[in-house]
């Protein structure tokens, strides 16, 4: 049995990651890290950990390091020596409106959507880094699997250079291929310990950044996202791949 952790857990995506991870009929979930910056205000969060023994609750701001620090501690007192398998970094932001306007922006408004949408994630990785190699080298699954060890970056099609034809969204667009960049270093780093780095997209959903006319609902998408991610091997890591199991283009 693997263990994972999702951070930005309190809602959209990541809650519903919580939700069909924990009550996965296989089972092949032991614990499910539930990280957000305030938990004890997480209501459904809450009442999942209530329903799922395998639900842990994590607080994480991915943009302070001690509360990640905190985090890894607190992780690896219930994972021992069996690691960690999977880091989903789900938190991000899409930031103000001004951040995204070309006449508006200010690097403030640029720097407060990376550090949460890039460094955040990355700082993420590096900390729990040890015990992801330690999952990988515990783990009874061969080879490259999401089971074994992987990282996941929740990535956006508007972060593609090649299918930029619509311009605006700067900081969005800025932190998101920064994120790319960093789930390639990641897979090249990585490979030897036969850990996966993919950047996932999930599309038009229907969420507080998506909006309620977007494609998908968030239990859709995170369905397919889950095939995908039981899907994909060696051959991904390093790549965006979208919700149907298409690379998408950098």
């Amino acid at each position: 049995m693997s263990s994972i952790l999702i951070t930005g857990a309190n809602r959209g995506i990541g809650l519903e990651f919580v939700r069909q991870l924990a009550s996965s009929k296989e089972g092949k979930w032991k614990y499910v890290f539930a990280a957000c910056r305030n938990p004890e205000k997480a209501e459904e969060l809450k009442q999942m950990a209530a329903s799922y023994s395998s639900v842990k609750l994590v607080e994480l701001d991915v943009t302070s390091d001690a509360t990640i620090e905190t985090a890894v501690n607190q992780v690896s007192s219930v994972v021992g020596d069996k690691g960690l398998n999977v880091v989903i970094n789900n938190a991000g932001i899409f930031g103000s409106q001004e951040s995204n306007s070309l006449d508006k922006l200010s690097r403030k408004g640029l720097l407060e959507v990376f550090d949460v949408n890039a460094a955040g994630a990355l700082m993420v990785t590096q900390k729990f880094l040890p015990l992801l190699k330690q999952g990988a080298a515990a783990s009874k699954v061969s080879g490259f699997s999401f089971y074994r060890g992987g990282i996941y970056n929740i990535t956006t099609g508007v972060a593609s250079i090649a299918d930029n034809t619509s311009g605006r969204m700067y900081a969005l667009r800025l932190s998101k291929v920064a994120l790319n960049m960093i789930t390639k270093s990641l897979s090249v780093d990585l490979k030897a310990d036969n850990i996966l780095a993919i950047g996932l997209v999930p599309g038009s959903v229907q969420t507080d950044m998506g909006g309620s006319n977007a494609k998908l609902t968030v239990k859709d998408c995170v369905s397919m996202l889950l095939k995908v991610m039981e899907n994909a091997g060696e051959k991904e890591s390093g790549e965006a791949v979208n919700y149907k199991g298409e690379i998408f283009p950098y």
